[in-house]
């Protein structure tokens, strides 16, 4: 044992390893063909199938009828995050085509919604194809148009290894400009298809407002002008947050402990009104999305730090909320106010953090009561994510949607999900 530990800790961590290391990837797959995903969203947004998923019992509705199956009380949490045209392709002298992913800024800052705003040159993470034929040494260059001028952009390697890339541009033009003239939405692999010029207005949700994901919260792609309409009028309240998606959402599990899985951490944003409004109303707080999902309960094990005086910096490994026991740990309240006081202390409007959170069976959840999302994909963390909130009835969800030929993934048809353990809603 470690020093300072007694054995009745030892014990319970032991116990908790051990069952997460006992889950088994092919207990939460499926068998999804090509022909069950959706390639191309419907034209009406909010005209798509809604799955509900209540007391352990399952119904059948349109997207439409999503505010009348809240409760008034309910407070629905977005994400904000909008993607910006992350994939960008340069051509050698050879003939050879060099693609580059954005995935996360690292110089001048790592903060992305600052990264936008960087002039001149900027060093960002990427995923790079068809590497082996751009070497360390070779320079890459292209002509871009920005609001009729001509901008010559450079990028090379700033570390060959890491995938670092440095990006140079002349003309006095933030980042994000360049991006808009140079890039195009990065469509998720599993869709198998070209980025279409429409697919830059159907793969944002209508409140997109901060530029950096790499890939849409797309839980949130059904909601209309209309539906927000209805939300208002049921007495619905809303709340947003800002996490930028990376391309890990779409890393699937090739380990077979999953606890072993690599999560990519992820920079989110939270608001001082966000906080309010959690704090106003923690009886029913359900995310719009996975990505939601984790931010929210990012954000209690952040004020768990906080409350414990553990530290200040927002960063929440995969692993932190497992091994605690539940007498060692604060209220969903007790959380919260840490984070205010923080908050109020520091003078903060917001407050910024990463997360790497793991969410598998087992996890307790801290803020959540439901949840709105898509179908996913097959032996990935997302599914587990579900199965945590709704036990093996997962399974059930799924083959209902199969039968009733709902289309799945990113373009696909959605559901309500609420919390298993829940008495009452």
């Amino acid at each position: 044992m470690k020093e300072g530990e007694s054995e009745g800790s030892k014990n319970f961590e032991d116990g908790w390893l051990k069952a997460a290391e006992s889950i088994r990837l092919e207990d939460y797959t499926y068998d999804l063909p090509d022909e069950k995903i959706a390639k191309y969203p419907l034209e009406n947004r909010d005209q798509s199938k809604l799955l509900i998923y209540k007391s352990g019992e399952i119904a059948h509705r349109r997207f439409t009828d999503l505010p009348e199956n809240l409760p008034s009380k309910a407070l629905l949490v977005f994400n904000d995050t909008k993607v910006i045209p992350a994939r960008a392709y340069f051509k050698k002298e050879t003939g050879a085509v060099i693609e580059i992913l954005l995935l996360h800024p690292e110089l001048p800052t790592r903060v992305i919604n600052d990264a936008m705003l960087v002039r001149h040159s900027c060093v960002w993470e990427c995923m790079i194809g068809n590497k082996k034929r751009w070497k360390l040494a070779d320079k890459l260059t292209t002509n871009i148009e920005i609001n009729g001028q001509q901008v010559c952009l450079s990028v090379h390697y700033e570390d060959y290894d890491q995938n670092l890339v440095r990006l140079t541009w002349d003309g006095d033009f933030v980042f994000l400009d360049i991006v808009k003239a140079l890039g195009e939405i990065p469509l998720p692999p599993y869709l198998n298809r070209e980025t279409e010029a429409r697919d830059s207005e159907t793969y944002q949700t209508v409140y997109a407002h901060h530029d950096g994901a790499v890939a849409a919260p797309t839980a949130g792609l059904h909601f209309t002008q209309d539906v927000f309409k209805k939300l208002e009028s049921k007495g619905v309240k809303k709340s947003f947050l800002t996490l930028h998606v990376g391309a890990g959402t779409f890393q699937p599990i090739k380990v077979s402990s999953v606890t072993e899985h690599r999560m990519h951490s992820e920079q989110v944003v939270f608001s001082k009104p966000l906080i309010n409004d959690l704090l106003e109303n923690l009886e029913t707080i359900v995310p719009v999305g996975t990505t939601s999902l984790r931010s929210l309960e990012s954000l209690y094990w952040f004020g768990v730090k906080l409350f414990r005086r553990e530290t200040t910096e927002f960063f929440i490994e995969k692993l932190y909320p497992y091994p605690f026991k539940e007498e060692d740990l604060p209220s969903s309240s007790e959380a919260l106010h840490s984070i205010s006081a923080f908050m109020e202390d520091h003078n903060l409007d917001h407050i910024i953090g990463e997360t790497e959170i793991f969410i598998f069976p087992g996890y307790k959840f801290r803020l959540c009561q439901g949840l709105v999302t898509n179908f996913h994909q097959p032996g990935s963390t997302l599914i587990l994510l579900v199965a945590a909130l709704t036990g093996q009835d997962w399974k059930r969800i799924y083959a209902e949607a199969f039968e009733d030929n709902y289309r799945f993934l990113s373009y696909g048809d959605s559901s309500l999900l609420w919390r298993k353990d829940l008495s009452s809603i």
